[in-house]
């Protein structure tokens, strides 16, 4: 173990619902490309912690402080359980992004659920969270935070493609990191697949047996969001406006409301990636065989897709990473990918009480 050797559990939930993602990695804080995930576990959620999370949008504001904190609560006794079943001994400090449940940066509204100090207090570990309130009080949208780790960690690839609730994409052009989300993924396939009694759609099986509906997918192309400019992210209230009633007013079988938004997924991936691109791609839709074959055959480039412990957990890795810039007093938000006033150094920090 080295001097400047960092011990950090960072976890992560995504608007997908699939649970909490729980890394444990050693960074070196004077190269960090020098890291490493020691233990990876994800805790699927049970199907009341499910609803509850998915209801928590109509929330009244007493309700989502009572949820923040049971919540909070929830990742204390994962955690605990996280750390005694790999029999972790050395932890620095916990970085956690918590779940979020209002994101509407046009509004000055984002609120991740998981409150620091209830997880503080149940870990008996300072935490590092809250990453992407002070982005959106600066006039940024909040989101994506993950380029910050793709610029630092991953910048052998010209593009890093996430697969998770939301396709999102970050870049290296003219000096700067340019990121933001191109369109929703497993929000609303899992939905569809749900329908047909299946957690998710296993390889894009389904999909691919479905019918492909032109007037349908054509309509979803003219949204307006894919014509706007970067800074932009997309939340479960843009899903819930634009996709779910047009995607329901078909009144078609899921099979063929799987194929057809799978479809237009693919379409809207290759339309913001330049030929022969080399493209890493993590999240739960890389194991999507479908998607992936149906991008390239929308445009040629080329996919790249690591093993299984970056594509399921890089999300909860780069959490960390961003709780490490926090603890260090380093930027963490770029202006470049948020829209915000200025880069700035993210999070919240919460010591447990003696």
């Amino acid at each position: 173990m080295n001097k400047s050797d960092v011990f950090i559990i960072g976890l992560m939930s995504g608007t997908s619902l699939d649970g909490i993602d729980l890394v444990y990695v050693r960074f070196d804080k004077e190269s960090y490309q020098d890291f490493s995930i020691l233990h990876s576990k994800t805790v699927s959620y049970s199907e009341e912690w499910k609803t509850t999370l998915q209801d928590a949008i109509h929330s009244s504001s007493d309700d989502l402080r009572v949820l923040d904190i049971n919540y909070g609560k929830l990742l204390g006794e994962e955690i605990c359980a996280f750390i005694d079943e790999f029999q972790i001994e050395n932890i620095d400090f916990i970085a956690s992004h918590g779940h979020t449940v209002l994101h509407q940066p046009e509004n000055g509204i984002t609120l991740q659920v998981g409150d620091g100090q209830t997880i503080a207090d149940a870990t008996c570990q300072k935490v590092i969270c809250d990453f992407r309130t002070q982005d959106v009080n600066l006039g940024g949208q909040g989101a994506p935070l993950v380029p910050i780790g793709d610029e630092l960690l991953f910048s052998d690839y010209d593009y890093c493609l996430n697969l998770g609730g939301f396709s999102n994409i970050s870049f290296h052009e003219d000096g700067k990191r340019i990121a933001y989300d191109i369109c929703p993924v497993n929000i609303v396939l899992n939905r569809y697949a749900k329908e047909l009694g299946f957690e998710y759609d296993d390889k894009g099986m389904i999909a691919a047996k479905g019918t492909y509906l032109m007037q349908l997918e054509s309509d979803l192309r003219a949204l307006e969001y894919y014509e706007q400019k970067p800074p932009k992210s997309l939340g479960l209230e843009w899903v819930q406006k634009e996709i779910f009633p047009r995607l329901e007013s078909s009144k078609r079988k899921p099979e063929d409301l799987l194929r057809t938004f799978t479809d237009h997924v693919a379409w809207a991936i290759a339309k913001v990636l330049p030929k022969n691109a080399r493209v890493l791609v993590t999240g739960g839709g890389a194991f999507n065989e479908y998607l992936i074959n149906k991008v390239q055959q929308e445009k040629e480039v080329a996919l790249i897709v690591p093993g299984h412990q970056l594509i399921n957990f890089k999300e909860a890795l780069i959490f960390a990473f961003l709780g490490l810039l926090k603890s260090e007093g380093k930027i963490n938000c770029l202006s470049s990918v948020t829209g915000v006033s200025k880069d700035h150094s993210s999070g919240e920090v919460f010591y447990p009480k003696k």
